[in-house]
């Protein structure tokens, strides 16, 4: 296999460089302005120069030539979950920092991860200019909406966009996202529900506990505070997880064990995010932080699998 190089932008914790990487790709730098992103990202990846600063104070020198850039920009602008001001709010407007980059350091493939409602936020004239943009450079572009658990064999209801582009024509044309797999893997090949955990993670000493007692019964599935109700997943897997289960209330699934009820723990949503397991949080940043984290991650299966394709495809 040839030796293919990648920088990233908006790193977060890294799951997208370790999805990369788990493809055969070296990610040799980084950029995360969140300094407690940043902190995990170290704890975890000490072989890869990781730049904390804003990508608007970035200079293009200090950026390094690679392959492949990929980047995984401010969603918050386009998330149903947000106000989804796209471009009228300021971090949508980070795309066209990223862009400069993208124009002056023309790397041979760029691969850009958002969520599902940029495809057709502002009725598709979001994408529409983010692909045109991408053209205006030079760059072939694909783009597909993938579900992880029907690409990456983790049980995780998470739907997100991916932008694939080539400069050359041929590797894009050589190019395919990954096709559907079947999900093989449950709840239980996630979490072990023998496992206790700290009492802190169970829910008998609130309120609500008499109420959802009766209703969260089974260990198959997983389950949501609403405020006022409590959602069953039918499909038998993890929902969304997302950055707002690290501000507090009820935000984080619930789980039956066999011990009582309680949410999931940080690690248990990184592992719904197909982190590798010897993945931690430092212990310098709080529970709530560790949350964020997971939630605003990416399922780094599907990752992979999309990179292993991107190396297949500048190849041959």
């Amino acid at each position: 296999m040839i030796n293919v190089t990648a920088s990233s932008f908006f790193a977060g914790i890294g799951g997208t460089c370790i999805g990369f990487e788990q493809a055969g790709v070296k990610v040799i730098w980084a950029n995360e302005k969140d300094e407690n992103a940043c902190k995990t990202y170290k704890e975890n990846r000490k072989n890869t120069e990781l730049v904390q600063k804003d990508i608007r104070e970035l200079s293009i020198d200090e950026i390094p030539d690679t392959q492949i850039l990929i980047a995984g920009f401010p969603c918050q602008a386009f998330s149903i979950a947000g106000k989804r001001g796209g471009f009228n709010d300021e971090r949508g407007l980070l795309f066209f920092d990223l862009l400069k980059i993208i124009k002056a350091k023309k790397n041979d493939v760029i691969f850009l991860e958002n969520v599902k409602n940029l495809e057709n936020h502002d009725k598709g004239k979001t994408l529409k200019i983010i692909i045109n943009k991408l053209n205006e450079i030079g760059y072939h572009v694909r783009y597909k909406v993938l579900n992880t658990m029907e690409y990456g064999n983790v049980p995780q209801n998470r739907e997100r966009i991916y932008i694939v582009g080539f400069l050359d024509e041929q590797s894009f044309n050589k190019f395919e996202f990954p096709k559907k797999q079947k999900l093989s893997r449950k709840i239980k090949d996630i979490i072990n529900l023998s496992d206790k955990k700290e009492d802190i993670f169970y829910y008998k000493k609130y309120k609500m506990y008499n109420e959802i007692k009766n209703i969260i019964t089974r260990q198959d599935t997983l389950y949501q505070w609403r405020r006022k109700y409590v959602r069953e997943n039918k499909s038998n897997v993890c929902p969304a997880l997302t950055a707002n289960m690290g501000t507090g209330g009820h935000n984080v699934p619930l789980v039956l064990d066999n011990y009582d009820i309680r949410k999931l723990t940080p690690e248990e949503c990184l592992a719904f995010q197909g982190f590798p397991s010897d993945f931690k949080f430092p212990g310098t940043i709080s529970q709530a932080e560790s949350y964020k984290q997971s939630g605003n991650s990416v399922s780094v299966p599907v990752i992979k699998k999309i990179a292993k394709n991107i190396i297949s495809a500048i190849s041959e």
